[in-house]
């Protein structure tokens, strides 16, 4: 079996797999293909009026690339994950080489929250995320949609879709709509690290028109 090393994880990516663990503790790795696949449509994220109103309030501190190893130690910190040693290693050897990503959401100097994922051109794949106060995952997401909208992207694979996912906007497409989707946005030229100013929360809440 081919070693695997970030060139062949992105390879994989291009294609539209990725890989999981069964556990922790597992030492091998499987590739992962959804026969339906979970995406964010950038233009129709939902924000309620609560949510709205939360953001506008600016309860977190937002950053970038601030704490990515942080980020995916908080996604793997459950009683159950599929990021195991190597994952750990490998994503963030991603991100030194600037392929990965991730989001933190703060309260004081605390990591409450936050999502990582993998760029390919105009395509952001989501990997996973955490969040250790109410309502953290969702204002990481608003941010996130809002961070790539500005960016320049216009593909944001979530992999799997949840009922948490759905309520924010997610569906589902089939795997050779996705392949598609991702065969156009791969060839644009768009940079996660192109924006580093983080908008205020009233600026996030005014650029998304689907609020209800």
């Amino acid at each position: 079996m081919e070693p695997l090393t970030t060139e062949v994880l992105l390879r994989a990516y291009r294609m539209g797999l990725f890989p999981m663990a069964d556990d922790a503790d597992a030492e091998e790795l499987y590739w992962v293909e959804p026969r339906l696949r979970g995406v964010f449509p950038l233009d129709n994220f939902h924000i309620s009026r609560s949510l709205a109103r939360l953001i506008r309030r600016e309860p977190f501190t937002i950053t970038t690339n601030a704490d990515f190893g942080g980020v995916m130690d908080g996604c793997a910190g459950r009683d159950t994950t599929w990021i195991n040693s190597e994952i750990h290693k490998l994503y963030r050897q991603l991100h030194q080489e600037g392929h990965a990503h991730s989001l933190e959401v703060w309260e004081g100097e605390e990591l409450v929250g936050g999502v990582y994922g993998v760029s390919l051109g105009g395509a952001f794949c989501g990997e996973s995320m955490f969040s250790r106060r109410r309502d953290a995952s969702k204002i990481a997401l608003a941010y996130l949609v809002d961070h790539l909208q500005r960016c320049g992207f216009v593909l944001f694979d979530t992999q799997f879709i949840t009922p948490h996912l759905a309520s924010l906007g997610a569906v589902e497409i089939g795997r050779d709509e996705y392949r598609k989707r991702l065969a156009i946005a791969r060839k644009l030229d768009c940079d996660f690290r192109s924006v580093a100013e983080i908008p205020s929360g009233y600026s996030v809440v005014q650029r998304n028109t689907q609020t209800s």
